[in-house]
């Protein structure tokens, strides 16, 4: 039987947080032993983040550990967006095969090379921290989509401070301020989720004109004409939420004879030139793509966090999560405090979720790994 409990601390002492966000995910376990561990400190914790990862591994003695400093933590209900904060997710995994790593990335001759990424079978996930300072998360999945189509991969990148060397990223018992870390779990049953939490707006054009992430075109027109055609059909209130800021909706598989949510890789629309009637988009784009622009709001992010979580009770039954939001959600989208660790706290229980606020996330879209932004990323776990 699977089994996952979490801690939450706010203790300004890293060493007496990690103990009590310990002992509360211990509390959770039923006495189970502890396969895997993660552990995610606020950014107050920077300097002392290695007293806190050995507070955690001597309460815990977990198998095996993965940790790291972000801009704020989650668990148990709460999400402590400022100050200190130390959040523990502890997993009794029974039947799992766990594999750490640390990968580093170096300048080749031809190209960026990454070392200390491990060989992948057919995992049941991989989750990754990352530094963004030092590591390339958005190569490697590009590499990782190409090489292994359809990987349960998820997680976040981990901004411990304003510049390279202000991050303590944590494998088993080392520590180390650069790359990345992560775990590849195989023999065991977890859903990934991405809620990129936008709602999608007027058609589906295709691109006839690109380079790079420039589009002219769409469907043979100026992709500026053809933008505004498509607010001035909207609803008042459509149009509303397209004054707020609007994004581009791109297909990752055009086999599929209708296009729903999880169909698209949103991206932020960068901006417009007058002159050309071409618009930027913040991603490449290839001619013969299928394009549709989306919104985003706290009521749309609501809506589609909701519909994905619903999606999970066909899967099984949950027994835990791993959550990576983005540190543009919290209080930053919604008008209340704790919106994402409540809502998937409802459905997979609010005790057995952890997870940190990312400087961007990690998660499959259509079958490929992608980096994303203002979405929120699960690992569910999954009992029988």
């Amino acid at each position: 039987m699977i089994r996952i409990g979490t801690g939450l601390s706010e203790s300004a002492s890293s060493m007496a947080a990690g103990v009590e966000a310990a002992r509360q995910a211990r509390s959770e376990l039923g006495g189970a032993p502890v396969d895997l561990a993660f552990v995610f400190l606020s950014q107050a914790h920077l300097e002392h983040a290695g007293e806190a990862f050995e507070a955690v591994r001597e309460e815990l003695s977990p198998r095996r550990l993965l940790g790291c400093v972000a801009q704020g933590v989650a668990a148990r209900g709460r999400e402590l967006e400022e100050g200190p904060g130390v959040a523990v997710w502890a997993g009794s995994l029974p039947g799992a095969e766990i594999e750490t790593f640390h990968a580093s990335a170096s300048a080749g001759e031809e190209r960026v090379e990454i070392d200390g990424f491990p060989e992948l079978g057919e995992p049941s996930l991989v989750a990754l921290l990352v530094d963004p300072f030092t590591f390339p998360a958005g190569l490697l999945l590009e590499r990782l989509g190409e090489e292994n189509p359809g990987l349960p991969i998820v997680g976040g990148i981990a901004v411990g401070g304003p510049g390279p060397g202000r991050q303590a990223l944590a494998m088993d018992s080392e520590l180390h301020t650069e790359g990345a870390v992560g775990a590849i779990l195989s023999g065991i049953r977890v859903e990934t989720v991405v809620s990129q939490g936008c709602a999608p707006i007027g058609h589906e054009s295709v691109v006839t004109q690109a380079e790079g992430n420039i589009v002219f075109e769409l469907a043979g027109r100026p992709a500026l004409e053809r933008l505004r055609e498509e607010i001035e059909e909207l609803s008042p209130a459509q149009q509303a939420l397209a004054a707020r800021g609007l994004l581009a909706g791109l297909v990752i598989d055009e086999n599929k004879p209708e296009y729903g949510r999880g169909d698209f890789l949103i991206r932020g629309l960068l901006g417009a030139d007058e002159a050309t009637g071409a618009l930027a988009v913040g991603d490449e784009l290839r001619v013969g793509q299928t394009l549709k622009f989306h919104v985003r709001d706290a009521d749309t992010a609501d809506d589609d966090l909701r519909e994905a979580l619903a999606e999970l009770r066909a899967a099984g039954n949950p027994a835990g999560a791993l959550l990576f939001t983005c540190n543009g959600r919290g209080t930053n989208m919604f008008p209340e405090p704790d919106h994402d660790v409540r809502a998937v706290g409802e459905a997979v229980g609010e005790r057995s979720v952890a997870g940190f606020f990312c400087g961007g996330e990690i998660g499959p879209v259509g079958g490929r790994p992608f980096l994303h932004g203002f979405t929120a990323t699960m690992a569910v776990f999954l009992d029988g």
